[in-house]
């Protein structure tokens, strides 16, 4: 008992220690604890926020919305192999149609597109497959008939070339000019590559490969194929980079027709043939 009233007597004493005016501040508890109690009372245990992570769709959207679309980082941001590849053609199409002086009657060379267009048939296809033929009807040597059997297999070989191959990019002339009836019979719609180039550079070749010429005949073989080459871009028809690519073509059929070249017997065979066949349609 008597420690039960002694420890009362501490209390009271300490309870009016405390309700002194000095220590009223230490009872009063401050008023942001109070509210920040109360708010945690109030919303409970929750769990720590994460931040997202790498895959989730919220990440892939942010970074989509701040990424610029391909096109325009291609633009913004273009190679130097693109940027010289389009300077180019630029300067192509620009040289190509100021060259291209032949185009119609009231061009600037209008009065010289009668002779650019003869000139130009000098190398169309259907000339030189039907000249071939015509010298094939008319050879009586084993020699002559071999040359020219083998320059006809090269003639055909570069007019379906050509074909596929204008058929497959289909690029447009400088000036758009609808092709003649002869270049639609010979499958020459397109720009590119040139088809009368390509047969010019390959005829030149092969006769300067195949026939004894003199040295002013040589030139002029030459020189006619350039011309030919030269022609199709006065009169609008190609590029410049057409006319380069047929020269390309036909030095590549010249050297693919060396590489299979028909033998003499090989083509009296053919030829045999084929005159057997027409005494049977006959």
């Amino acid at each position: 008992m008597r420690l039960n009233s002694s420890r009362c007597r501490l209390k009271d004493r300490g309870s009016g220690a405390l309700a002194r005016p000095e220590f009223l501040s230490l009872n009063v508890l401050p008023q942001n604890s109070r509210g920040s109690r109360r708010a945690g009372q109030n919303k409970g245990p929750q769990s720590p926020q994460t931040p997202p992570s790498e895959g989730s769709p919220d990440t892939a959207e942010r970074r989509d919305a701040g990424r610029l679309p391909d096109e325009d980082c291609m633009l913004l941001n273009p190679s130097f192999r693109g940027i010289a590849i389009s300077s180019l053609l630029a300067i192509d199409i620009c040289l190509s149609k100021r060259l291209g002086v032949c185009r119609h009657g009231s061009s600037s060379w209008g009065s010289s597109r009668s002779v650019v267009s003869l000139l130009a048939l000098t190398g169309h296809g259907l000339t030189w497959v039907c000249g071939t033929l015509l010298c094939l009807c008319q050879s009586s040597t084993p020699a002559g008939q071999e040359v020219l059997i083998n320059l006809l297999m090269g003639l055909v070989l570069d007019v379906l070339t050509v074909a596929g191959v204008q058929k497959l990019v289909q690029r447009r002339g400088p000036w758009d000019i609808s092709p003649g009836l002869l270049d639609c019979v010979a499958l020459d719609r397109y720009s590119f590559p040139a088809g009368h180039a390509s047969r010019a550079a390959l005829v030149s070749r092969f006769l300067l490969s195949h026939l004894v010429l003199a040295v002013p005949l040589r030139v002029l073989l030459v020189l006619w194929a350039a011309l030919v080459g030269l022609s199709r871009v006065l009169l609008g028809q190609h590029h410049l980079t057409d006319v380069a690519a047929g020269f390309a073509l036909g030095f590549l059929h010249f050297s693919l027709m060396e590489t299979v070249w028909l033998s003499s017997s090989t083509c009296q065979t053919l030829i045999s043939i084929g005159t057997f066949s027409w005494a049977s349609i006959r």
